[in-house]
């Protein structure tokens, strides 16, 4: 890659895609596991890698949003994040 915004922009992205596929993948074992998710360890492995991302949300969201709604609201965030620079790099390559 000739411009070294490109590259930055792809790392980012990437990291938005991990971010989003642990969110996804969490999702899926704890509906699999159920009440004893916080037990399993794959869950648990989700949740260290997605935890970053759920404090940012926390942040930026108002105090009236439930805790137990923060994986939604991370998803929808990280979600239009990648649409933005999945643009910006299309933006930037022509």
């Amino acid at each position: 890659m000739a411009n070294p915004d490109l590259l930055i922009l792809s790392i980012l992205r990437a990291l938005v895609e991990v971010a989003l596929l642990a969110l996804l993948g969490q999702g899926a074992v704890g509906l699999l596991a159920g009440a004893k998710r916080h037990g399993n360890a794959v869950y648990q492995l989700f949740e260290i890698i997605t935890k970053p991302v759920i404090r940012v949300v926390r942040f930026i969201t108002p105090k009236p949003v439930m805790d137990k709604h923060l994986p939604y609201v991370a998803f929808f965030v990280l979600f239009w994040l990648w649409i933005f620079l999945a643009w910006a790099k299309r933006f930037l390559a022509s």
